[in-house]
């Protein structure tokens, strides 16, 4: 017997039913007065029900632009689904097929202005949460004991040489072994992390999961060696001499820069790459439990507006000081992420915008006791498109402070590149590297990140990581590094192969 068709010509396909309009789930966080008191994680991240309920928001697009947003490619409605669905184990794994950091990602990386912003919820509706969603999921892993790892292919019998164990470092790294390749990263400091250690404090991203981070790309095979120096322990000539068939640099852009003011020599005057090294890595902050000091008066001044400029705001605050955050312009141009601004304003934080440090007063002993600042106002767009500031005449001020913290951007550091030879450098000091892939002007020499494109997020650099691994790959198999074209066929492809997964 047949099964009749009793549709009639004409009738349209049945739609799936429309998922409820939910609002987008909030995460638990400490209390702003209780918070600014110790350096305990904000953020508390979704329980299981919290993150099933945010996953169940996701339209699970035949086309997820959200992917497109991502610079290491991570397949967001599978692992969304897969934690929809409850199989947390599975989520996980998923994301491991693409990215070694997902607890760092989950909670550092600027989603807002990535794959959040292409998510197709997001026009009408606040967009899915993948941040808190990928962090959900790594947290689950840790939380449970387990982990998943991804399959790692025969020994290639080649050796590659990484410089920095950053995020562009590590995730290279990672990338390589699972290929086979013998990988050695040489780590200038005591910690393993890069700027995940030294640069973002314990409340927003906990050093033990950036160490669990890093052990997990070392059971993939990778040495780490700590307190290498290239540029001094070693050189880069010297790593090939010793048997590195490929080198790639993801040394960062470490050296801060100055505004070149009157007073910034006085004593109480910071980089802020110092003041959060010594805080963040060096433990500053449990001193004399831990044997670094650290001077943070009563009132202390951060110059700039950026993420690094709240992180040092919001350090010194739980260090018992009050904090003004002096920015020159207004907080609509501020390159901070909004959370963190958020987050600030909370905790207390001062923030004295459209303003500009002119000088820095110091007493009689050479140490800080003010800062002289004038007020601005917002004039035509610049170079960056923001608009510029612009003087107001006769509105100098001076601001009682004792320690001023300096956040007005970092450079390269010249120590690794002055000591290499071959080496193309762009008039800032950064190596020139292909666009596409990632090599720079010396035979078996590859660059990436800060160090390349100055500083940028940490996404940013785990995506020239992938980038650089695929081309050192095909550089140690004697193949033809990939053109443009064959990048973007490559992408084109990717990004079918996901819309074809994401529609089954």
């Amino acid at each position: 017997m047949h099964d009749v068709n009793t549709d009639k010509p004409g009738d349209k396909p049945e739609k799936k039913p429309k998922r409820p309009k939910l609002p987008r789930t909030g995460i638990p966080e400490q209390p702003a007065k209780q918070r600014a008191t110790n350096f305990d994680e904000v953020t508390l991240g979704y329980n299981e029900d919290m993150a099933k309920l945010e996953a169940s928001r996701c339209l699970q697009c035949k086309k997820p632009k959200c992917v497109l947003g991502c610079p290491v490619g991570i397949d967001i409605p599978a692992f969304i689904k897969l934690i929809e669905d409850g199989d947390s184990a599975a989520a996980i794994a998923k994301l491991k097929e693409t990215t070694s950091f997902p607890a760092v990602c989950g909670r550092v990386c600027p989603q807002e202005e990535q794959c959040e912003l292409h998510c197709i919820l997001g026009r009408k509706q606040e967009p899915v949460a993948i941040g808190r969603l990928e962090r959900y999921a790594a947290d689950w892993e840790f939380a449970n004991g387990s982990s998943s790892k991804p399959e790692i292919a025969a020994s290639k019998g080649k050796s590659v040489g990484v410089v920095g164990s950053g995020p562009a470092g590590v995730t290279c790294a990672g990338e390589l072994a699972k290929m086979g390749y013998d990988v050695t990263i040489y780590e200038a400091l005591h910690k393993p992390g890069g700027v995940l250690v030294y640069g973002i404090p314990e409340f927003r991203l906990p050093k033990a999961i950036v160490q669990r981070e890093c052990d997990y790309v070392e059971s993939l095979g990778v040495e780490i060696k700590l307190d290498y120096v290239i540029g001094r322990t070693l050189t880069v000539d010297q790593m090939m001499e010793k048997g590195h068939e490929a080198v790639f640099l993801a040394n960062g852009a470490g050296l801060p820069s100055f505004m070149n003011i009157p007073g910034e020599n006085l004593n109480g005057v910071y980089s802020a790459n110092e003041f959060l090294t010594r805080s963040n890595l060096m433990k500053a902050y449990r001193f004399p439990e831990y044997d670094t000091p650290i001077k943070v008066g009563k009132k202390v001044a951060v110059i700039g507006g950026g993420n690094v400029a709240m992180d040092s705001a919001r350090t010194a605050l739980r260090l018992g000081a009050e904090v003004h955050l002096i920015y020159r312009r207004s907080r609509e141009e501020m390159p901070a992420r909004a959370e963190e601004v958020h987050h600030a304003e909370e905790e207390g934080i001062i923030f004295n915008l459209l303003t500009n440090p002119t000088q820095i007063i110091g007493d009689n002993e050479g140490w800080v006791e003010e800062i002289e600042v004038v007020d601005m106002e917002l004039g035509e767009p610049d170079a960056s498109g923001r608009r510029r500031p612009v003087t107001v005449d006769g509105s100098e001020r001076r601001i009682p402070v004792d320690v001023v913290i300096v956040s007005v951007g970092t450079r390269a550091n010249p120590l690794l590149t002055k000591s290499t030879s071959g080496l193309d450098l762009n008039k800032w000091g950064n190596i020139v590297a292909d666009e596409h892939t990632l090599l720079t002007s010396k035979e078996g020499v590859f660059a990436g990140g800060d160090i390349v494109t100055g500083a940028a997020t940490v996404i940013l650099a785990m995506g020239a990581g992938k980038t650089a691994a695929r081309s050192i790959d095909r550089y140690l198999q004697g193949e033809p590094l990939l053109t443009a074209e064959e990048e973007e066929a490559i992408y084109t492809a990717e990004e079918k192969a996901a819309e074809k997964a994401a529609a089954k």
